[in-house]
């Protein structure tokens, strides 16, 4: 049994027979009454973020969560698959216990929660920025420098962002996959 003051984004917590994660929580202290956490919770199996209040000191239920890591292997419609890099176990996964599929390239390695009590996969988590190749891009127009000016680009997966002027085809960039949002070019 944890409590609230253990709580940090990313724990994941039983609350009324379901599976939570973290997402976002904020200790209160108001001027008057007793404190409290708010909490931001992201139910594993739906996906749907809820919001939620604990007093202060209350006891929760953290689950047993042990992060592995799986290489992507390929995408055969909506199902997944996946290796352990440890035990080379093949795993599948639906569209709906990844976050963000359309940035799963073949080869590259992911975390994959498990709880350990059902021994049950919970989702598949991607590093926050992925290095990747643009396929193709307009040209940049010389001279029009005055202003951040962007482009749009077609990185790996057909996914299209905006990068600045001087990125062209062929060129490795940095993506932060919750934004879609170039970060900096990859040398």
């Amino acid at each position: 049994m944890a409590t609230t003051t253990d709580i940090k984004n990313g724990t994941c917590i039983e609350l009324n027979g379901n599976l939570y994660f973290v997402v976002e929580f904020q200790h209160v202290k108001p001027g008057k009454g007793p404190a409290f956490v708010r909490t931001k919770l992201k139910n594993v199996k739906t996906g749907k973020v809820v919001d939620n209040t604990f007093p202060s000191g209350h006891k929760i239920t953290t689950a047993r969560v042990e992060k592995r890591s799986h290489q992507f292997l390929y995408k055969n419609s909506d199902e997944y698959f996946f290796m352990d890099n440890a035990s080379f176990e093949q795993i599948t996964l639906d569209k709906n216990q990844i976050d963000f599929p359309e940035f799963l390239i073949e080869g590259k390695n992911v975390e994959i929660s498990i709880y350990t009590e059902k021994n049950e996969i919970i989702n598949c988590e991607l590093p926050s920025h992925i290095e990747t190749k643009i396929i193709s891009s307009e040209p940049g127009i010389k001279g029009d420098t005055a202003t951040n000016a962007t482009k749009t680009a077609t990185i790996e997966n057909n996914i299209e962002i905006q990068v600045p002027l001087f990125i062209n085809e062929n060129d490795k960039i940095k993506v932060d996959i919750k934004q879609k949002k170039y970060i900096e070019r990859v040398k």
